[in-house]
């Protein structure tokens, strides 16, 4: 979850809602027409009353049947154009409205694409596809339908008192009494609403997170018989949606309940009063006709304000939730980024000092003072004890995350002078755990360099030992399926390899690329993966002496420190710290080398 989601009482929903005008602007003509073409409907439904009137006090009262039937001509005409006007408006808002929930969710994926990785580190995926999808759903209803009818309800009810006032002022008084009070629980409805439906929809993130994490982890679920428990908290944080979503209900019926009774009971006191006028003399019937029908005609608008408060709170809530990803601050660029100036100095790291942006007050970095230099066209291999920092200090290279302190240079270079692009272009990464898209394997490996040719692509997949794609039933146009899971765990860490160096980088960082391969396998690519790391500067991250051997020089790295530098057979002689951590990977079964047999 995020650190603190905005607390509903402390914002304005009005505030909220009014974030959404950059993305209604340009579509704004069309939705003030349709608005437009709603009221002329709604105003068209005051008249019939006005026509009643004079059927009731006219052609009735005369018993003129020419008369009544050109009234119900009248009346007949009156709603189809109602109806008619009343489809038009869906019709003009139907388009622009789609296209406005399309920007914003194109703006959101642009957006989640440039935050830094601390940021998806905190939160959950299911929170942020919830905000991608039912966030903007109720945004877009909003748009259609509450935004319009309360203005048009509000143009509504304030035309329609006043031919309320202008037939019976003293009977319009009476049907005005109730609405102070309704003012006052509609407000108190507003704040309590707002305070569920927050809770409500950030309960659906959380359901979601819990959806999307048993499908992709499906095996494990099977493999370890968990389906029970999984089942179990789905239905807890499923009950608990349910029980919050019931509470919505009740503090809508309460106030549908409340604007439903009290309108009926003022209707109610003016047709005794106006009839007791009519029998004195002092009200024409038609009047009164026309009056009733008026103030049921204003039924709707008024008894629709507390869905149309409650639909409007869910959007104000669900846009405190669109902009609660909108306004973290992207990765932040250079304002006048250095031109590239390659001198030859490999990959320098000079004081560099690291601690997570959500490491507690005080405690002390991940990465300290880290001084290591690796020299052009040299391979470096990273090693040291598990959480001692390797994975981290990997990250730093292409800016995954900004050192806390420090600097790190590509030839010569500040990297934090350099836009990421370009940055990115000169280094590719590939990780421990390897990520594959719901893309084909030619796609999957030319992330790595977009216009790598065929040709390039064959050499990549080589060096990878992954030819295996050739025996898949459409070759490199396979589609690998979501994540990847279609193919073994080690044919995945193949292809991200083959990604890694499919663009013949300058600066290639390996994160433990060979774990999940078997011992033959592993000295196949490595024999192959020796040619790409003589024509590039590669920093590798290893665990086993095999890995180790390709490199020129290894670097330790212990308590967040470089604590020695040398060739694998120096910090076996010289590093007690080094030689257990080898004679520890020996015993997976990798024997560590004689002496005089490292290259």
């Amino acid at each position: 979850m995020p650190e603190k989601p905005a607390e509903p009482t402390e914002r304005s929903a009005v505030r909220s809602l009014l974030r959404l005008w950059p993305y209604v602007r340009p579509v704004r003509a069309r939705w003030l027409s349709a608005a437009l073409v709603a009221i002329l409907a709604s105003s068209l439904a005051l008249v019939i009353p006005l026509v009643l009137k004079w059927m009731v006090d006219g052609p009735v009262a005369e018993r003129d049947p020419g008369g009544v039937w050109l009234g119900a001509l009248w009346l007949l005409l009156l709603g189809i154009v109602e109806a008619g006007l009343f489809g038009l408006r869906r019709w003009l808002v139907a388009r622009p409205l789609a296209s406005v929930e399309a920007a914003m969710r194109a703006d959101l994926y642009r957006h989640l694409q440039r935050l830094p990785v601390a940021f998806h580190d905190r939160w959950p995926s299911g929170q942020l596809l919830s905000r991608g999808t039912t966030d903007l759903m109720l945004m877009r209803m909003f748009l259609a339908f509450p935004l319009t009818f309360l203005l048009v309800n509000g143009t509504t009810i304030l035309v329609g008192f006043i031919i309320l006032f202008a037939q019976e002022w003293t009977l319009g008084l009476v049907l005005l009494v109730p609405a102070v009070p309704m003012m006052i629980m509609c407000s108190l409805f507003e704040s309590r609403y707002a305070l569920v439906a927050r809770r409500a929809q950030d309960q659906v993130g959380d359901l979601t997170t819990v959806v999307e994490e048993s499908v992709l982890g499906i095996r494990i679920v099977k493999g370890f018989g968990r389906n029970r428990s999984q089942a179990l908290a789905f239905r807890s944080l499923a009950q608990r949606l349910r029980t919050t979503e019931l509470g919505k209900a009740r503090l809508l019926a309460g106030i549908w309940g409340l604007i439903t009774t009290v309108p009926e009971l003022a209707i109610g006191a003016a047709l005794v009063l106006g009839t007791v006028e009519v029998a004195n003399g002092g009200l024409s019937a038609g009047t009164l006709v026309a009056f009733l029908s008026t103030a049921l005609a204003l039924r709707w608008p008024v008894e629709s304000i507390g869905f149309l408060l409650a639909m409007s709170q869910e959007a104000a809530t669900a846009a405190d939730r669109y902009f609660e990803v909108m306004d973290v601050a992207e990765e932040t660029e250079p304002d006048t980024p250095v031109p590239g100036t390659a001198t030859g100095e490999g990959i320098v790291f000079d004081g560099v000092e690291f601690r997570y942006p959500d490491a507690a007050p005080g405690s002390p970095p991940v990465l300290a003072r880290i001084d290591l230099r690796i020299r052009p066209g040299e391979t470096m291999a990273l090693v040291g004890a598990t959480g001692s920092g390797k994975t981290t200090l990997t990250a730093l290279v292409p800016r995954l995350h900004d050192v806390t302190a420090g600097r790190i240079l590509l030839d010569g270079e500040d990297i934090s002078t350099m836009e990421r692009s370009r940055l990115r272009e000169l280094v590719s990464v590939a990780f421990e755990e390897p990520t594959l898209f719901s893309a084909t394997v030619g796609e999957n490996v030319r992330m790595g360099a977009e216009e790598a040719s065929g040709q390039a692509l064959s050499r990549a997949l080589s060096v990878a030992q992954a030819d295996f794609v050739h025996d898949l039933p459409q070759g490199v146009g396979t589609q690998v399926g979501e994540q990847g899971l279609s193919l073994s765990g080690g044919q995945r860490q193949r292809l991200a390899l083959a990604r890694a160096v499919v663009g013949a980088p300058r600066f290639l960082v390996l994160d433990d690329p060979l774990s999940a391969l078997d011992v033959h396998t592993e000295a196949l690519v490595e024999a192959a993966l020796r040619s790409v790391l003589e024509e590039t500067t590669a920093l590798v991250v290893a665990h086993r002496p095999s890995t180790v051997m390709l490199a020129d020089r290894v670097a330790l790295l212990s308590g967040g420190r470089i604590t020695a530098v040398g060739t694998h057979q120096e910090l076996l002689r010289t590093d007690a710290e080094y030689a257990w951590l080898m004679s520890g990977a020996a015993g997976t079964g990798v024997l560590v080398p004689e002496e005089g047999s490292v290259r």
